[in-house]
C-alpha cells in the first residue's frame, strides 16, 4: 500500500505558504535541489503534476491547491500526536501583539485552532499599531509579535516575508479622480507614512477624510464612501477590494514580520511556547 511522507508533506505546504521552493527550503534548512526532488518524488507517487510556472513563480496546480488542504488536515493530526504524547506539554502565558488589520483574519485560527491544541497556554491579545507595537518602551509587553516593518527592521524579525501595499477601497463605489480622499490611521501607522509619501511625488490634490487606528472603523468609512486606504496586500479584508487607477501611485512593498520577543530575551520558560506560536502564526499568514 501506497504512503505519504509526513516530510514531504510538510516541504508541500511550506512551499505554498512560503510562495516558492527557494525560500521554502530556507525554513526548512534544506537546498532547493533537495526541496525539487522531494516534489518530484510526490509527484510520481500521485501521477499528478502539483505545480506549474506562472512567470518567476511557481503555482499549484488544481490538484496542488485540494492537496494542501488534505496535507495540512494530515500534519495537524500527526503533530497533535506528538503533542499529545509529550510528557512536557506547553503550559504558560504568552502576550501577543498583532495590527488590526490581521486580528481579523488571524485572530479565529489562533483562538480556536492554537487554543485547541494548546490548552494550558493562556494568549493576551492586544491589537495596535505597529509602531505601537514594536516601540522600545513597550516591547517588554510582549512576547510575541507581529508587525510591519520597513527593510531595516525586517532584518531583526525571527520571520519576515515580503508583501505588496496596495490601495484598497469599494468596486462598487466611485473613485474621484480629481480629489484623492483619504480614510487612514493616525501618525505612526507605516500604511499612512507611505501613502502620505507617494502622493507627495505626484501632483494631484489628496486631503484625509478621516482618521481611525482600527481597520473596523477604516472599513465602515470606505463603505461610506468617505475615501480610500492602503493595505499589505495580504490583510485586505473580504469586504473590501484593491482598487488600480492611472492617477494612484505605485505603493511598492512592505515586510511582514513576526518578532520572538520571549526568545530575544533568552527567557527559557517561554522561548519555547514563544518559538510554536511563532511558527503557527506564520504558517497561517494569508498568501498573497
Amino acid at each position: 500500500m501506497k504512503q505519504l511522507s509526513m516530510d514531504t508533506l510538510r516541504t508541500f505546504v511550506t512551499i505554498i505558504n512560503q510562495g516558492g521552493f527557494a525560500k521554502a527550503g530556507d525554513v526548512l534548512g534544506r537546498s532547493q535541489p533537495a526541496i525539487s526532488l522531494q516534489i518530484k518524488k510526490l509527484e510520481e507517487q500521485l501521477e499528478q503534476k502539483l505545480f506549474h510556472k506562472v512567470g518567476q513563480r511557481y503555482e499549484p496546480t488544481n490538484t496542488g491547491r485540494w492537496l494542501l488542504d488534505k496535507a495540512q488536515q494530515i500534519l495537524a493530526i500527526n503533530d497533535e500526536v506528538f503533542r499529545y504524547t509529550t510528557q512536557d506539554p506547553l503550559r504558560g502565558r504568552m502576550r501577543l501583539g498583532i495590527p488590526s488589520e490581521f486580528a481579523s483574519i488571524l485572530l479565529p485560527s489562533i483562538i480556536g485552532e492554537f487554543s485547541a491544541q494548546y490548552p494550558d497556554v493562556a494568549l493576551e491579545v492586544t491589537s495596535s499599531l505597529s509602531y505601537d507595537l514594536l516601540n522600545e518602551d513597550k516591547r517588554n509587553q510582549f512576547d510575541v509579535v507581529l508587525a510591519l516593518t520597513g527593510p531595516e527592521r525586517a532584518q531583526d524579525a525571527d520571520y519576515s516575508v515580503q508583501d505588496d501595499m496596495v490601495w484598497i477601497g469599494d468596486r462598487s463605489l466611485p473613485t474621484k479622480s480629481d480629489m484623492i480622499s483619504l480614510v487612514l490611521a493616525p501618525e505612526g501607522c507605516v500604511y499612512r507614512s507611505r501613502v502620505i509619501e507617494r502622493l507627495k511625488q505626484q501632483t494631484i490634490p489628496w486631503r484625509i477624510a478621516y482618521t481611525n487606528a482600527d481597520l473596523s472603523g477604516l472599513s465602515a468609512a470606505i463603505k461610506q464612501g468617505i475615501g480610500i486606504t492602503a493595505l499589505a496586500r495580504r490583510s485586505v479584508p473580504d469586504n473590501l477590494n484593491v482598487v488600480s487607477r492611472r492617477y494612484l501611485p505605485n505603493l511598492g512593498s512592505i515586510h511582514i514580520c513576526l518578532f520572538d520577543f520571549a526568545r530575544q530575551r533568552q527567557s527559557s520558560s517561554q522561548a519555547t511556547i514563544s518559538k510554536t506560536l511563532t511558527e503557527f502564526i506564520a504558517s497561517r499568514l494569508p498568501r498573497s
